[in-house]
């Protein structure tokens, strides 16, 4: 979410939070101050790669740009680095609440504001769009071997729902 925060910067602020956020030589920054367009993007990771740096350190750099890479470039493969709950049959029992699993994975603080993303349409399982609140995952929606489920919240955060016998 740190890196998110500054990789959302808007265009007309990334150079000045370049200049006050991070320790990149003005002559890096001047650089990246001549990019227009869709190009602004890539000084948009450098000051997220910077900031985060100073921070949390280099070494987080690369489960960060796997976890990006897999959300936003399609490769899907992988759910490394997603937030993780583990349901069991037990839990799914009765069926486990769609509100509840985006509550538990942190893709809303609350179950009002899980319900508003449903009826905004931001809410996905699987790519589909979630239509009813009441939903409740359930044995089913893991058959054919399948152990994990992706929701999402809007375009950028994710979260798995993983069954566990």
């Amino acid at each position: 979410d740190y890196w998110q925060f500054w990789r959302n910067t808007s265009d007309e602020d990334v150079i000045r939070f370049l200049k006050l956020f991070t320790e990149l030589p003005m002559d890096k920054i001047n650089e990246l101050e001549e990019l227009t367009g869709a190009d602004i993007n890539s000084a948009k990771v450098v000051l997220a790669d910077e900031a985060t740096t100073l921070l949390h350190g280099k070494e987080c750099l690369e489960k960060i740009h796997q976890t990006t890479q897999n959300m936003f470039a399609g490769a899907g493969e992988s759910t490394k680095g997603l937030p993780r709950m583990i349901l069991t049959g037990d839990d799914l029992e009765g069926g486990f609440g769609i509100l509840d699993a985006f509550v538990q994975l942190k893709l809303a603080t609350s179950k009002k504001e899980a319900r508003r993303l449903i009826q905004g349409g931001g809410a996905k399982l699987e790519g589909d769009k979630i239509n009813d609140e009441r939903l409740k995952l359930t044995s089913e929606d893991f058959e054919g071997g399948r152990t994990e489920i992706i929701l999402r919240a809007g375009k950028k955060r994710a979260g798995v729902v993983e069954f566990q016998q």
